[in-house]
């Protein structure tokens, strides 16, 4: 695994050129369903992250590409549990992947919206959510929202400390004993409001889409004359 690592980053490095295509590309395989449990892109996106830090490769296209990768791949995933329905979940491959299935469908089931967007910052339910949220018949809008919304943060957040490890031996080799206390401070202050938020996000899944869920449930229970 190393060594497919160290070749991607080695040819990145030679063929600049490439790296949003291929970062693009990664963040779409690990996004889909299944698939997704088969790439290591977190490691692929750290070494990537090391290669901008160390100015070997320009940021901008690295980060489009997994935007854009990360988001077609959630919108494919969707539509895929959109079309196929619960049913999809006992054919193969997903059958041989029910446990994960089960996972994603608690955690969507609890907090909506919240669960697709911090779903993609948890391996193990990252190319799972977005299917079951499409199995659910979750509101078009509302999921390419939360897609769209935590690619965006998604992506920086992958290569950040990549970039810091290549940057780090002469940013933090400088910094003052007042810089580290800022430092300190500035990063507790952003770790309590992101909680904060994330807290707010998951307690419930918002009114409508439980009305949504409450209407479904009726008419799929409903007897019939």
């Amino acid at each position: 695994m190393d060594g497919f690592i160290g070749d991607i980053g080695q040819f990145i490095s030679a063929n600049q050129v490439w790296a949003g295509p291929i970062v693009g590309l990664i963040a779409f395989g690990e996004s889909l369903a299944v698939i997704g449990m088969l790439i290591p892109a977190t490691p692929i996106m750290l070494a990537i992250g090391g290669l901008v830090g160390a100015g070997i490769i320009d940021p901008m296209p690295v980060l489009i590409g997994a935007v854009i990768g990360a988001v077609i791949g959630d919108v494919i995933s969707y539509f895929l549990g959109w079309w196929l329905g619960r049913r999809v979940i006992h054919q193969w491959p997903l059958n041989k992947y029910r446990s994960h299935i089960a996972q994603a469908r608690l955690l969507f089931r609890k907090y909506g919206f919240a669960a697709v967007f911090f779903g993609r910052f948890f391996g193990p339910v990252r190319c799972t959510v977005p299917l079951v949220a499409g199995m659910m018949s979750m509101d078009q809008k509302r999921f390419q929202t939360a897609n769209i919304s935590s690619a965006l943060v998604w992506a920086p957040v992958m290569i950040l400390p990549g970039w810091l490890a290549g940057q780090g031996a002469g940013i933090f080799a400088n910094l003052s004993g007042s810089d580290w206390v800022w430092m300190a401070v500035g990063l507790t202050v952003v770790a309590t409001v992101v909680s904060i938020v994330g807290v707010r996000f998951m307690r419930a899944r918002p009114k409508n889409e439980r009305r949504r869920g409450v209407r479904k449930n009726k008419v799929t229970t409903a007897p019939a004359e």
